[in-house]
């Protein structure tokens, strides 16, 4: 039966509509991606999405910024769990929630960092990507005892730490890692641990630590 925006409150139908989009990408990806795909499976005329969102762009455009906040807490679920205060162990936790993100959430993921968006970025995209960044930038600020902002090794760090573990996750979900891909969840996060330890392991060479 097919249902009105009536049958929905306002923030019951915007909610459905995401995660019926989240489902619509993981099947057709951004280029078959429509909004009357995405109103039929929640069952609701192709008028209600446009009514949110105004067209398919501004549906991936909020989804985007939906899958920021919820990469988010991903990584801040996992420090939550870490019982210790030492920045190298948070670091850790929070790469662990990085790859855990991307598992779940594979789609979604791809479409946060792709530059296949058939849209420009919104304000709110553009915050919420940044504050995920920022997540990295401080836990790097910890580890080191100096803002990445103020120190070209600490910023050499941020980006080292976080091309590893976007690369192992986006070669992770493609089954490109060969016997990889078929470790138990302990042995896999182990090995991401392994290779954040060595992003970490000393300061570029030249580059001092320190004010």
């Amino acid at each position: 039966m097919l249902k009105t925006k009536d049958s929905y409150h306002h923030g019951d139908l915007r909610a459905a509509l995401l995660k019926a989009a989240e489902a619509v990408l993981a099947e057709t990806g951004v280029h078959g991606f429509s909004l009357r795909a995405v109103a039929k499976r929640v069952g609701v005329s192709h008028s209600a999405p446009a009514h949110h969102f105004g067209d398919a762009k501004g549906l991936l455009d909020a989804l985007a910024t939906e899958g920021f906040r919820r990469f988010l807490a991903a990584m801040e679920a996992r420090q939550a769990a870490e019982p210790s205060g030492d920045p190298r162990a948070r670091l850790h936790a929070s790469g662990l929630g990085y790859l855990d993100f991307a598992l779940g959430s594979p789609a979604l993921f791809r479409l946060m960092f792709s530059d296949d968006k058939p849209a420009p970025k919104s304000q709110q995209l553009a915050d919420a990507a940044k504050a995920s960044f920022l997540h990295l930038v401080d836990g790097v600020a910890r580890l080191r005892g100096v803002s990445p902002y103020d120190n070209a090794a600490a910023m050499t760090d941020v980006m080292a730490i976080w091309s590893m573990v976007h690369g192992f996750s986006e070669l992770f979900i493609s089954g490109r890692l060969g016997p990889v891909d078929c470790q138990p969840k302990t042995d896999r996060d182990a090995l991401l641990l392994e290779i954040l330890d060595r992003a970490m392991a000393r300061a570029p060479t030249g580059i001092p630590y320190g004010d």
